[in-house]
């Protein structure tokens, strides 16, 4: 039986100057050949820069990138992987404050929380309201959306507002 491809893509939101090189070599490392990155400067960190690649290769690679690239300080990245008609999508998102996050995603990219994890955070919860809404949004990965949200809209050649001091 044919090993099933997949597909997705990996955001580098932002990694010293002297990490590019070696993210590449991880990158190239996992998927079997070499790559370049188009890198770019990211606005929102000073002497940081940032890269987004699409990749195709054997199931299972998102996680491969994902373990390849976790390791480094002041790195902020995303993985995806698509999912395929045999397996299911995967996201691993990371920041040097929070660490790696990984959520299982379906056919519209729509985070999936399995059944386990929510019997625990029913669990954990009990009948406090507010602590199953806290670990609702840690099933979710909400901590690491935020964290990344300026870096992702930098991505996009938007201009980043920085609000110090409101009311």
């Amino acid at each position: 039986m044919a090993t099933s491809q997949a597909r997705g893509v990996i955001f580098i939101h932002s990694a010293p100057r002297a990490l590019c090189p070696h993210l590449e070599w991880a990158v190239g490392r996992a998927l079997g050949r070499a790559i370049n990155f188009d890198w770019a400067e990211q606005p929102v960190l000073a002497g940081s820069r940032r890269a987004e690649f699409y990749w195709e290769g054997p199931v299972g690679t998102g996680a491969a990138l994902a373990t390849a690239i976790r390791g480094w300080e002041h790195l902020r990245f995303e993985v995806s992987e698509d999912p395929t008609p045999r397996s299911d999508g995967g996201r691993w998102l990371h920041t040097p404050s929070l660490g790696i996050h990984y959520a299982q995603t379906d056919t519209a990219g729509n985070v999936v929380i399995g059944e386990d994890r929510l019997r625990y955070a029913l669990d954990i919860a009990g009948a406090d309201v507010f602590e199953l809404h806290r670990e609702l949004h840690v099933a979710l990965g909400g901590a690491w959306d935020e964290e990344l949200e300026p870096f992702r809209h930098a991505g996009d050649d938007a201009p980043v507002v920085w609000l110090h001091k409101v009311g």
